[in-house]
């Protein structure tokens, strides 16, 4: 099963689009997460004392456990999120603080080490940008340091098209030239 997770917001979105090329090309069943439609209770100290005691009693079965085990039982992973300000939308960074579960998604190493759980062998991040700034460090690199230091998911790949909003841009051309080389 391929996780597919949404952080596609506006309607038309390029992300999604070249997102879902990808898992057309795939023709595997999907389990889509639309992350605007989600609703996440804030990571504050209520929240992180009620994980905490879930995860000393080893109650993982709660639902608030729910996403991540979805995620560690993928067998790959598809995240499409649009650029925005230097990373993505914070809904992402939201849904990676419900599923970063020590005990399902990583556990530590008596030296301290994170050590993956998750089942997926691939992880493809999705995205683009109206603009041609795009460091992969802060979107991008954060979901790899995530996906290969905490999860354990050896493969990660990115696929982007930038510069879709500079004046002059062959929008169709760039998204035609991105979805042929999906594969």
């Amino acid at each position: 099963m391929i996780l597919f997770i949404n952080a596609c917001v506006r309607k038309g979105s390029r992300t999604k689009e070249l997102a879902e090329c990808l898992l057309a090309e795939r023709n595997e069943p999907v389990e889509e997460v639309v992350l605007h439609n989600e609703t996440f209770p804030s990571a504050d100290e209520d929240f992180l004392n009620r994980r905490d005691r879930l995860i000393a009693e080893g109650k993982w079965e709660d639902p608030m456990f729910t996403r991540a085990r979805q995620f560690a039982k993928a067998d790959e992973i598809v995240i499409a999120a649009p650029f925005w300000d230097l990373s993505f939308p914070a809904t992402l960074k939201q849904y990676f603080e419900q599923i970063n579960v020590v005990g399902i998604t990583f556990s530590y190493s008596p030296e301290g080490v994170p050590v993956g759980l998750c089942r997926a062998k691939k992880l493809t991040y999705v995205t683009t940008a109206g603009g041609g700034f795009v460091p992969e460090v802060y979107g991008a690199g954060y979901v790899k340091a995530l996906a290969q230091s905490f999860y354990g998911i050896p493969e990660f790949k990115v696929i982007k098209v930038t510069g879709l909003d500079v004046e002059g841009a062959d929008v169709k051309a760039l998204m035609e030239e991105a979805k042929g080389a999906i594969g």
